[in-house]
């Protein structure tokens, strides 16, 4: 059975530029495109006593949204199949089931009325964090081709699905992939900067980005890799490089400054403040 890219709309201006965004990965894998669009249940969950007419009312809109992002799909590649699906339910328990099944999914980075809940903060870590493959957060704003995909590195196992990822855009995209890792050491409260010499790290940093890429450079060999080790907070880091990017690449999973493990908190952080497309990728 093929895979598809599943994209999430509602008929916003972030959907939107989410849909065309899929239109152009679609097109990039050969994949066909499904286009989701779900019609919240009636409110304190009681359907079976709404009435008819809302939800007659909500079905018919729903149709309207999926026709308008089919053909916004279909302006922007007209050679990709595009499927559309109206589905009733919660957006963020139906998207997680159907992405299960995706090759990835897209959502914009934000949404109208109850659907912004499902788009933009916890529930999306929520998908990311269940969700096996990748979730891409498209903000509204389309700037001009960067020719770069950043990823971010860091010492966790989590990273390689984000590594994965990301060298399989780099080489669609023909484009730059710059591995970022940026690193610090724990602060004491009264000691805002270290005092000690920091050299002997910083080549211990650069060794462990090597290690991590060296065995994607050997199954990407046409990817050509920018590798950077900086010191500075990882989400200040990445932010910062998302500025020259096509896209930015994360785990769901990271390593916080003092190797304790912290559950969605860089990609938390990254996908409110990166200026271009977020990848957020589990296993």
């Amino acid at each position: 059975m093929t895979k598809s890219i599943v994209v999430a709309t509602d008929g916003s201006s972030a959907a939107t530029a989410a849909v065309r965004w899929a239109a152009d990965d679609a097109a990039r894998r050969r994949l066909p495109v499904r286009i989701v669009h779900v019609v919240e249940r009636w409110p304190y969950g009681i359907s079976a006593f709404s009435p008819p007419e809302w939800q007659d009312a909500l079905a018919d809109a729903g149709e309207r949204v999926l026709t308008e992002a089919a053909k916004a799909a279909a302006e922007r590649r007209p050679d990709i199949d595009v499927t559309t699906e109206l589905v009733g339910g919660t957006p963020a328990e139906t998207l997680r089931e159907r992405a299960a099944s995706a090759v990835e999914l897209v959502i914009g980075n934000r949404g109208l009325g109850g659907f912004a809940e499902a788009l933009l903060g916890s529930a999306v870590l929520r998908l990311a964090g269940h969700v096996p493959g990748a979730i891409v957060v498209v903000r509204t704003e389309e700037g001009e081709s960067r020719d770069e995909v950043v990823v971010g590195v860091d010492g966790s196992p989590e990273c390689e699905p984000a590594l994965g990822f990301a060298f399989e855009q780099a080489r669609l995209r023909e484009c730059t992939l710059r591995a970022l890792h940026a690193w610090q050491v724990p602060l004491h409260a009264f000691m805002p900067e270290p005092v000690r010499d920091l050299s002997g790290e910083r080549r211990e940093q650069q060794r462990m980005l090597a290690d991590r890429l060296t065995p994607w450079r050997d199954r990407f060999p046409e990817v050509e890799i920018v590798s950077e080790v900086t010191y500075a907070h990882p989400v200040s880091a990445l932010r910062d490089a998302s500025a020259q990017a096509d896209l930015l690449v994360v785990g769901s999973r990271g390593l916080g400054a003092v190797g304790s493990a912290v559950l969605g908190s860089v990609s938390r952080d990254v996908l409110h403040h990166a200026r271009c497309p977020v990848a957020v990728v589990r296993s």
